[in-house]
């Protein structure tokens, strides 16, 4: 497994940093509020569909839920882009016994009430234009990996221009209360539901 570093000076002025370039590029970013249990760890799942995605959702964890955050990322964004590693981002390396290793631990980060997970279940880049976000196995590998004692946070962010010269960007949020038994067809259903409900909530926008 590739595993997440420790810089404080780095991670202040990357936190910093990803705050200065959603402000100066995004003509807005907005979310819901959530009435959310302190005491568990969250489990943030979210598409997948642009460079800024895990940006906003560290900027998201910063100001809304602030939890110590962490993301599992692709091999190739791990080394390509050497600072996410100081952000909380850790990935595993191309091997199927470290991939299910990595999987374990991203599960175990949920037994600590501190922790925020962020995972992107469909596993790679997607245009936010599809009608269904797809969910890779490794999703319920990571969930059973835990105690199963933390919440599960939707987030569905769409963007849109609008009347304004930049984007604006908006994160639909949604607390899901899982049932006692999980399946990935379940979690998959459930996402997609809150996900075209905010496709929904942004179309009516521009009517």
């Amino acid at each position: 497994m590739y595993p997440s570093r420790k810089s404080n000076l780095i991670f202040q002025f990357f936190s910093w940093y990803i705050a200065y370039i959603i402000k100066k590029d995004f003509s807005s970013y907005t979310y819901d509020r959530l009435q959310l249990k302190e005491e568990e760890a969250i489990l943030l799942l979210a598409n997948h569909f642009s460079w800024w995605d895990g940006f906003l959702m560290f900027q998201l964890n910063k100001v809304v839920f602030k939890k110590d955050f962490h993301v599992l990322v692709t091999e190739e964004d791990y080394q390509r882009q050497w600072y996410l590693k100081y952000l909380g981002a850790f990935a595993s390396k191309p091997r199927g016994k470290d991939v299910v290793e990595t999987l374990i631990h991203a599960g175990q980060l949920l037994d600590n009430p501190k922790n925020l997970v962020l995972l992107f279940p469909q596993g790679r880049l997607y245009t936010s234009y599809v009608n269904n976000v797809s969910f890779e196995k490794g999703v319920m590998q990571l969930i059973n990996a835990s105690k199963k004692k933390f919440q599960i946070v939707f987030s569905a962010t769409l963007t849109d221009y609008f009347d304004k010269r930049k984007p604006i960007a908006k994160s639909y949020l949604c607390a899901w209360v899982a049932e006692e038994y999980i399946s990935l067809q379940l979690l998959k259903r459930e996402y997609n539901k809150h996900y075209n409900e905010a496709i929904h909530k942004q179309s009516k926008k521009s009517a």
